[in-house]
């Protein structure tokens, strides 16, 4: 019934974002991408000290989570749309870089290591560390929204100890009656905006007598429109943290097993 209102609500319905939303969000990307690749390429600092504390690590080792914002969500270049930027970090004893790669690229294995957001995934395509893959996710706030997602993934190694992969969103889809007979994908008039895009960095390193894990997600949402802030300010606002601390809790819990 909510998600009725919401469908049905005038001014609710958002296209694709605007040009210079886009623009804005791939000229972010780039930025985050290039201050990675600096990252990887460093002796000392591979992974970002969480939260800025050089106790961090010391942290992570006692089983901490530590998840954190990286940027404002909105500025006067994103009209419509807001961006999200977040980071976690984790540590899991006793895995290795080697644990992760299976973990990550065992797509059959998704829907069981990350249900319930992930219903299904599988590779289209694979040419050496290169892949597309689908996944369909489901995600529940106030509302439940359910998305079919297609991306490009990049995994890289850099020596036994370091990794990282870089996954960029080439199509979302948001799927109506998803599981009934009458399912489909909402045109891009009739989507809600939810999620426009989504990238998703992990930097991983093996010392210390474990594995050290760092997601970043960058994504581009909606705005909250006037009146249904209590609908879809949740999902916009909460969603993109929410999802990212889920994902890490997830491989964390899927390296320890």
């Amino acid at each position: 019934m909510v998600l009725a209102l919401v469908v049905a609500s005038p001014g609710c319905v958002a296209a694709e974002p605007a040009p210079a939303a886009i623009s804005t969000f791939n000229s972010y990307v780039n930025a985050v991408e290039s201050r990675l690749a600096q990252q990887h390429r460093s002796d000392t600092g591979f992974l970002a000290s969480a939260d800025s504390d050089p106790q961090s690590d010391a942290r992570l080792r006692r089983g901490e989570l530590m998840v954190e914002r990286i940027s404002p969500a909105a500025g006067a270049e994103l009209p419509g749309a807001m961006l999200h930027d977040w980071r976690g970090t984790a540590f899991v004893p006793g895995a290795t870089a080697a644990d992760f790669e299976r973990l990550m690229k065992d797509f059959s294995a998704y829907p069981q290591h990350f249900a319930p957001q992930v219903l299904e995934a599988r590779v289209i395509a694979q040419q050496g560390d290169r892949l597309q893959a689908t996944m369909r996710v489901r995600q529940k706030q106030v509302i439940t929204v359910v998305m079919d997602t297609t991306f490009d993934i990049t995994y890289g190694r850099l020596d036994a100890e370091h990794g990282y992969s870089l996954s960029r969103s080439t199509q979302i889809a948001e799927i109506d009656a998803a599981g009934a007979a009458k399912e489909r994908a909402l045109g891009s008039s009739e989507e809600h905006g939810f999620l426009w895009r989504l990238n998703t960095y992990w930097s991983y390193e093996e010392r210390d007598g474990g594995l050290y894990m760092q997601i970043e997600s960058v994504s581009l949402t909606r705005t909250i429109p006037t009146g249904l802030g209590w609908i879809v300010g949740p999902f916009v606002e909460s969603m993109p943290r929410e999802s990212l601390e889920f994902t890490l809790r997830a491989t964390c819990n899927a390296l320890r097993k």
